[in-house]
Parts: structure tokens; C-alpha cells; sequence
């Protein structure tokens, strides 16, 4: 069996999930994808190839990074986490960075994905009992 890599892994899971396929926006960087929610058309992940040094760490080798919208508590607690960076080109307090090196396991990544998708989700309005005639 080929040995996929985290990256594959959860864009597959993304696909199968939510119907989400990947949209590679950028002509000049075309390893970069974002996924959106189906109804809203809003962001809830991207997929980018970041040198190390644009993420404050040491290596020469392109990392793959996935962006994700997060709840600004959680973001501090995961901060402290081997594999979650402040997020990369995205506004810090809503977003976080997780690098896809199998530092951090794909049952951890899910629960925060579904999280993400979740948020970006079209918000439902109540809507008012209707009068019944009689």
C-alpha cells in the first residue's frame, strides 16, 4: 500500500466529508488551495507549501501547512502545541496554522476541521411559528 502523505490524507477527508474540492487560487503559488463551505462560500481551510523561515522555524524544506478557523481560546491553548503555528496570512485571532508533518495526528486535525467548517457555516435564522388557519 503507497504511504499517502497528511496532506492527501485529509484533502481526501475534506472531499469525502464535505464535498469540497480543492480551488487553487494563486497562478504563483500553485501547491495552495482553499476549500470552502458549500453554502456560505466562505474559507473554513487552506492548503499552502511555506518555507520554513516564513513560519519562523529552521529547514530549507517546503512544509505543508493547513489554515483553519478557530475559536480565539483555542487558538492560545493550541499555540502550545508541537505542530500549531499562529496562522500564516490570515488574521491570527480567527485562524491557526497546522503544519501537515504527522507531528500532530489526523484524529486531532478532524475534530478542529469539522470546527472550522462548521463556523463558516451559513447562520440559520428562527423563524416565527406561522398562524395556523382553522
Amino acid at each position: 500500500m503507497a504511504h499517502s502523505s497528511q496532506r492527501e490524507r485529509i484533502t481526501q477527508y475534506i472531499q469525502d466529508t464535505y464535498g469540497s474540492q480543492a480551488e487553487y487560487l494563486w497562478a504563483d503559488s500553485p501547491g495552495n488551495a482553499i476549500f470552502r463551505h458549500s453554502a456560505s462560500k466562505k474559507w473554513y481551510a487552506a492548503l499552502m507549501r511555506v518555507l520554513p523561515e516564513k513560519l519562523g522555524l529552521t529547514g530549507v524544506e517546503a512544509l505543508d501547512v493547513m489554515d483553519i478557523k478557530c475559536s480565539t481560546i483555542m487558538i492560545g491553548s493550541l499555540l502550545a502545541t508541537k505542530g500549531f503555528l499562529p496562522a500564516y496570512h490570515m488574521n491570527k485571532n480567527h485562524w491557526i496554522s497546522i503544519i501537515l508533518d504527522e507531528s500532530v495526528p489526523d484524529d486531532q486535525i478532524i475534530p478542529l476541521l469539522e470546527l472550522s467548517y462548521d463556523s463558516v457555516a451559513t447562520k440559520r435564522r428562527k423563524k416565527r411559528p406561522q398562524p395556523t388557519e382553522g
